[in-house]
Parts: structure tokens; sequence; C-alpha cells
């Protein structure tokens, strides 16, 4: 998902439900017209979306035609594109959601006849193929919550390809979204993910993803429980016993720690929990 490849296949994508939503909304312009407040518009101007992102399109279509086509015949729509949640239809169809990596390989469905344990169908057919799958397997990745990462025997870049939107940067994420943005004429659900999110974590992620352009900076935080559920299911005898360790120095406890005494000791520690200040040092988060 973070590779290059990932990157430019997200990219012609985009570029390809772009072109044919424009094409389309201008093949219904020449019969019924375009849409009532077009005039003024940046497309009556020549403006296409990715013209305002400063982002040159491949040559995989033929934009200077289509260009000239809406200049003289205007579009239909005022807006064509806006990826959004799927959470129904990926279940009918056997995908994952919208555009989201898969947030686990192992998962339950629910259906009217009860609940099945679903397995990451392109996942189990390359562990098949592998010569791989077995209870075992089975069993590892359900005590490893649909994890790979962590189970001896996969190979690297199976681990690479399947890597769950936990075990993926975040960052990368909205990059990605930045680069299909050039061709959202309206926005993109754009979910979130983290483990455990600070106001130090947020923050950053907000700005990060207001820099690079985002209109929709996140649809939802999706967040992991604290607690990992007992697992009664799994035959944990099975499961190779973890590596010990070496001994870690103990932690301080709440008592040991030093606590701030004084205001600016107070406001030193919530501007360093933020970490966005500007030059005079006020807080641009929260004002403080």
């Amino acid at each position: 998902f973070e590779s290059e490849e990932a990157q430019k296949l997200n990219r012609d994508i985009f570029e390809t439900i772009y072109y044919a939503a424009l094409k389309a909304s201008c093949e219904l312009a020449k019969v019924n017209g375009p849409y009532e407040t077009y005039t003024g518009s940046p497309v009556s101007k020549g403006i296409l979306q990715f013209d305002m992102w400063n982002v040159k399109p491949s040559n995989r279509w033929n934009w200077p035609e289509l260009r000239s086509d809406i200049s003289q015949y205007g579009v239909r729509n005022s807006l064509l594109v806006a990826p959004m949640p799927t959470a129904s239809t990926a279940q009918i169809l056997g995908n994952n959601e919208s555009i989201e990596p898969y947030t686990s390989n192992l998962y339950v469905r629910r259906v009217l006849s009860g609940e099945f344990q679903v397995v990451n169908d392109h996942l189990l057919k390359d562990l098949t193929e592998l010569g791989l799958w077995n209870h075992d397997m089975k069993n590892r990745l359900m005590y490893e919550n649909g994890s790979i990462q962590n189970i001896e025997g996969i190979p690297d870049d199976i681990k690479a390809l399947y890597k769950t939107v936990w075990e993926i940067s975040q960052k990368s994420i909205i990059n990605m979204a930045a680069d299909r943005g050039a061709f959202i004429d309206q926005s993109q659900s754009l979910n979130i993910h983290i483990a455990e999110p600070t106001m130090n974590k947020l923050s950053s992620m907000h700005f990060y993803a207001w820099k690079k352009g985002l209109k929709t900076g996140m649809y939802y935080l999706r967040t992991r429980p604290a607690a990992d559920p007992i697992k009664f299911t799994v035959d944990k005898s099975r499961i190779p016993a973890p590596m010990k360790a070496d001994d870690a120095a103990e932690k301080p406890t709440a008592t040991q720690e030093e606590t701030p005494k004084t205001e600016e000791q107070n406001l030193a520690r919530r501007m360093k929990q933020c970490n966005m200040t500007d030059e005079n040092g006020a807080c641009l988060m929260c004002s403080s």
C-alpha cells in the first residue's frame, strides 16, 4: 500500500474516474445544456480540479480534446467525484471499504444465519498457493488479531502486501489522499486510524493534512480498545511461546515523577503536549 506502484495506481485510478465523469457530463451538456450556474465557475473558465492543485495529468487520456469540448458545450454537473464510505456495498461485493487498507486480515461477518470468521480472500489465496495455510496458521492469525507481521514462515513480500491499516503510516495514507485529491472536485471520506490518539498526534495529523491541501482532513477517527478481548476459541497450546526480552529498567511511578509546580511549567507542559506553537510561543491548536 505504501509502494511507488500503489501510489501511481492510486493517481491513475482517480485521474481515470475524473476524466470519465467530466466527459460524460460534457456529453449530457451537449444535449441538455450546462447546469444553471455554470457561467463564472472555474470549469467555465477552463480551470479543472487538477489545475487548482498545480498538478499536471498524465498522457493516459486526451485532456486537450476534452478541454476543447467543455469550452464549447460546458458540463451538466457542478460536482462529480466524491469517494464515500462503502461499508454495505463492500460487504456485498467482497471488497474492502472505500479507499482504505484492510483493518484486519481476519474479521467477523454478521448475516441473518449467524456470525462467521472470514479471512482476507487475497491473503488466503496467496498462503494456500505457498502451502502455508492450515489449522495452525488460522489459529495464529486469530491470536495475532488478523495481523501476519509477527508470524514466522510468511515471506517478507507477503507481509508487506498485507499490512493492516494499523501497520501503515498515516502520513502515507494522507499523502495518497492528497495525490488523488487533484482529481476529486468535491471531497473524500478519509478515515484516520490511530491506535492510541493524543493531542500531539491529532494536531500534527490535522496540520499536515491541511498543508497538503486536503478539503476534508478526517472523516472518522478510528481507535483501538485499550484491552484486548480474551480469545476463547484460540488453541494457545499451539502458539509458539514469545521470546523473553531483557529486563527493562523499572519505570518511575506517578508519585516518583516530578510534577510542574508553577504556571510557567504548566504552560511548557501543555505546549510540549500539543507541539503546535508559533514563533511567539502561542498555541495554534487551542489558542492558549
